[in-house]
């Protein structure tokens, strides 16, 4: 009881430093997650679930007194955001070749690298005000890119066996080298850890990402990086992936987000993150442009989503007009420079200025240390 009552004035302490009542929700129930997951294996299935059940009604008691609202005020809003409940997934076995999880995931050890420590600036969402001035360093994963490797693949036949598995290996030990994403599904559905889930990974480059409570720039840091050997663009029409590396993904995407309390909406193809800030374009890289199978990997159809990019920081279309959410966020962008009374033009101008002090919060880590 005395360290539950530590616990209870820490994260009341650590809570009252966030001005947006949401991101300081998502702040306590992510705490719950936390305290709740099994590191070493020592806690009982039991005695993780009671103390996950206690931490998630102690941060939702603790945001009501601190917002001085009504428990029942607070929940309606961000629950239809929250990520659908998954099944418990958990770590069966680890073993130098291979790590094998409960839902039936083999990840593949023999190419995995380490890079450096996860640590990312998020920005608040919510925030009108200078966008460094409501961020928060985090080393949590906050979400998931899908990309396709685009490199050579032979036809998937059975007389191609050897060359498919030659090209494969070339491939992880291409990305390994890289360090290029963080899991690599190769065309027989076999999952290969590239770099540790701990660590950043050189996956999505310049790229803009948003969920209700926060904003994420560059995700190398702050998002896992899947990647399917595959072309998402097949000569031939067929489907740029197969059956076996669509269930390798759902299991993946399920251990991910159940180990890391990951939202729905934070799973995305590369081409909807993808930004060149030279041109202020967007779809800078095209793979998975259209037809990922979100709803086969156990996700929304989050192409319909308006692109964080365009709605925040003014970005537009690029080489092309493809990219899935363009429109919507565009029109979002029209509505928004309407309410405030300015040309499009120059609405869009003030939101490029704002991603540019973004990158200069993220280039400038010291000057930002206070909000950590």
């Amino acid at each position: 009881m005395a360290m539950r009552s530590v616990l209870v004035r820490a994260l009341e302490w650590r809570a009252r430093r966030f001005r947006d009542p949401a991101a300081r929700l998502q702040f306590l129930r992510r705490n719950a997650m936390q305290a709740g997951r099994r590191h070493d294996g020592r806690r009982s299935t039991q005695e993780c679930a009671h103390h996950v059940r206690w931490v998630s009604v102690m941060a939702v008691t603790l945001l009501a007194a601190l917002t001085n609202t009504h428990t029942t005020d607070v929940l309606p809003k961000i629950s239809p955001h929250q990520p659908k409940a998954n099944s418990p997934v958990w770590l069966v076995q680890t073993t130098p070749q291979f790590d094998l999880y409960s839902n039936g995931l083999r990840i593949e050890e023999r190419y995995a690298t380490s890079t450096a420590p996860r640590r990312y600036l998020a920005f608040s969402s919510g925030h009108s005000g200078p966008i460094a001035s409501a961020a928060e360093w985090r080393t949590e994963p906050a979400g998931i890119v899908y990309h396709t490797t685009e490199s050579h693949l032979p036809p998937f036949e059975e007389n191609q066996n050897r060359s498919i598995r030659r090209s494969g290996a070339g491939l992880l030990a291409y990305v390994s080298r890289r360090h290029s994403y963080h899991f690599v599904i190769d065309r027989f559905g076999r999952v290969f850890r590239v770099v540790g889930e701990s660590d950043y990974a050189n996956h999505a480059g310049n790229s803009v990402w948003a969920d209700q409570f926060w904003i994420y720039i560059n995700l190398n840091q702050s998002f896992f990086g899947v990647a399917f050997e595959a072309r998402s663009v097949s000569s031939g029409g067929e489907a740029p992936v197969n059956a076996a590396q669509v269930y390798a993904g759902r299991v993946l995407t399920q251990m991910l987000r159940a180990r890391y309390g990951i939202l729905a909406r934070n799973c995305v193809a590369h081409a909807q993150v993808s930004v060149n800030p030279a041109n202020h374009g967007v779809g800078y890289h095209l793979d998975w442009a259209a037809n990922l199978p979100f709803a086969a990997l156990g996700l929304p159809d989050n192409y319909q989503l308006a692109l964080p990019s365009v709605k925040l920081f003014g970005f537009q279309a690029g080489v092309t007009s493809t990219v899935p959410g363009l429109d919507a966020a565009l029109a979002e962008v029209r509505r928004d420079a309407a309410r405030q009374g300015l040309p499009v033009g120059r609405y869009r101008e003030e939101l490029q200025k704002r991603y540019r002090d973004a990158i200069r919060a993220l280039r400038g880590k010291d000057a930002y240390q206070e909000y950590n």
